[in-house]
């Protein structure tokens, strides 16, 4: 089983992660977001009403619908970081925030019509696989502008910025060369200036890499095991 924190342990555990990230990058504006993957909604709780977390990331669908109800939501959002199937669309796009995980046009496409059938518009970030890792979802970089012009079409779906989830490096040198080729990426697509393109937000970065994250620019780092604790 996976033993979880006490509540005032992963209280600390938030203190100490702004506190890292605000000495990696002084004056800075980066959202801590809390993934909540198996976390149960109690301790999710307490992170929001007495840790101050005002995001919250889901992995599964699943289990974020059997979990929502019981969520404190009035002060926080939530962001749908995992691989999304399109059949899955439907069940939460009256329910979150912004979806992180766009990583094609077929699911570009889903979204609008789901969007289009309730009446909203769906911010999202376009998932980038910086590492071109078979077992990753994600758009290849030298494919992203192309899916961002498609994207872009659409009325309903309004791109935020773009995610990555890096490979796992061996080392810092290693770890540092692929964050800056993620930033060097963001810079070049914001300097595209797509219509209805917006580049707000760089989503990079977990529990092992988000202080090396926001050096190179993240302004939404996604942890998880650094506050909750490791899962099995």
């Amino acid at each position: 089983m996976t033993e979880r924190p006490s509540v005032e342990q992963m209280l600390q555990n938030i203190r100490e992660i702004r506190g890292r990230i605000q000495m990696a990058a002084p004056g800075a504006q980066v959202r801590l977001m809390a993934v909540t993957k198996t976390v149960e909604p109690a301790l999710i709780n307490a992170a929001v009403e007495s840790g101050g977390i005002t995001l919250l990331g889901e992995n599964r669908v699943q289990e974020f619908l059997d979990k929502e109800q019981q969520y404190r939501r009035e002060s926080c959002q939530v962001h749908f970081i995992g691989h999304l199937q399109t059949n899955k669309v439907k069940y939460i796009a009256d329910k979150v925030d912004m979806i992180e995980s766009v990583d094609s046009l077929k699911l570009a496409q889903t979204i609008q019509r789901e969007c289009e059938r309730i009446g909203r518009v769906m911010p999202v970030l376009v998932e980038v696989n910086i590492g071109r890792e078979p077992s990753k979802s994600g758009v290849f970089p030298e494919d992203l502008q192309e899916l961002l012009e498609k994207i872009s079409r659409l009325d309903r779906v309004k791109v935020r910025g773009l995610m990555f989830i890096p490979p796992i490096c061996s080392n810092n040198e290693q770890k540092e060369e692929i964050f800056a080729r993620i930033q060097k990426l963001f810079i070049d697509m914001s300097a595209k200036k797509i219509d209805n393109v917006d580049m707000d937000f760089l989503s990079a970065g977990m529990s092992s890499d988000y202080l090396t994250a926001v050096k190179y620019g993240a302004n939404i780092v996604r942890i998880g095991t650094a506050i909750f604790g490791k899962r099995n």
